[in-house]
């Protein structure tokens, strides 16, 4: 019998099933385990696809017969595919992120550009990032380190940056009266991309409106990583205006 769902610690406030039923026709479980519990379950290969999210987007890994070149390339999986008891890893967090970027027509290439957090969620990003051929990637947390600089380092030294994007979840309810900085050091912006979509808009978004740059949330990534990751599961082609269609209906259960 065919299973799919998605992994992960806490799912409580997950839309992946609502979407993945949206985009085709299976039943889709959200599967809350703990690490020792993954262990089991990725051994017992009993499940046809699932997808992988926080904290397990690497920790799967060492279960997998096979990487697919751009997960290898980024370190991290969000899809994983059981062929005949061969389980086989992909990122189409990757796919969600570009399409995000191209369906409101960011410019990356030659941009220089400030990811804040690196956590799971920026590795994707990072990685469609570089293969744009922005001209700098600066990577920004509370506290500088290797690779790494702090907020107040990228506001003396990266003020001109013109895309900024977050990756880290402050903002995210039921915190949304915090934002992970303010736009004014960063004059040259002309894009603001959130990858958090709950609440539709956050303080940094809001922001971002407010002085007439491209804001955008997380929402159209969360709906075609996951259109991706069908078809990865299926072996199938769909068509991408059901990821406009989907991202409507979650839009109306959301917001």
């Amino acid at each position: 019998m065919a299973s799919y769902g998605l992994l992960g610690e806490h799912l409580s406030h997950s839309y992946s099933k609502q979407i993945h039923e949206a985009l085709a026709d299976y039943t889709y479980d959200l599967i809350e385990l703990t690490k020792e519990g993954v262990k089991e379950f990725m051994t017992a290969k009993e499940f046809s696809a699932v997808n992988v999210t926080i904290p397990y987007k690497t920790e799967v890994i060492p279960y997998l017969d096979e990487l697919d070149e751009r997960a290898k390339k980024i370190g991290a999986v969000n899809t994983v595919v059981n062929k005949n008891g061969m389980l086989t890893g992909y990122n189409t967090d990757y796919y969600g992120f570009l399409y995000t970027l191209q369906k409101n027509n960011i410019k990356i290439t030659g941009e220089k550009v400030l990811v804040l957090g690196n956590g799971g969620a920026a590795k994707a990003v990072l990685a469609v990032l570089s293969d744009l051929s922005a001209k700098e990637i600066v990577i920004v947390k509370r506290t500088s380190g290797e690779g790494i600089c702090s907020y107040e380092e990228a506001y003396a030294l990266h003020s001109d940056a013109t895309v900024l994007i977050n990756t880290s979840p402050v903002g995210m309810y039921p915190h949304t009266d915090e934002t992970p900085t303010v736009l004014t050091p960063f004059p040259n912006l002309t894009a603001v991309v959130d990858l958090i979509y709950n609440p539709e808009v956050t303080k940094l978004l809001a922001e971002a409106r407010s002085r007439g740059l491209i804001a955008v949330n997380g929402l159209e990534m969360l709906v075609s990583q996951a259109f991706y990751a069908v078809q990865y599961f299926l072996d199938t082609k769909l068509d991408e205006e059901k990821i406009e269609a989907v991202t409507k209906m979650i839009q109306e259960t959301l917001y």
